[in-house]
């Protein structure tokens, strides 16, 4: 986040107004559009969820953890967490 000097960008009538609850301090102005949950910009919290169903899946067809841990380059403890639904 960069400084910007508000009679650079603001109308001087709104600035006034403003100084009237804030003078010589700093004001934080969040961004108008509501934060994105992680991931949805790159797709990736898509992919990962499809990987998870794969990986319950395939455990539901009899593939042993071991085999699912190698496959996938994930410890068991992780995949033991995805089958339990504990990581979506």
């Amino acid at each position: 986040m960069k400084y910007i000097n508000a009679e650079t960008v603001l109308p001087k009538e709104l600035i006034e107004k403003i100084q009237t609850f804030v003078a010589g301090g700093y004001v934080y102005i969040p961004a108008s559009e509501q934060k994105k949950a992680w991931g949805t910009n790159t797709g990736i919290r898509r992919e990962l969820q499809e990987r998870n169903q794969e990986i319950r899946s395939q455990y539901e067809q009899g593939q042993q953890i071991q085999e699912l841990s190698r496959q996938y380059c994930l410890c068991e403890s992780s995949i033991y967490k995805i089958i339990r639904g504990k990581s979506d």
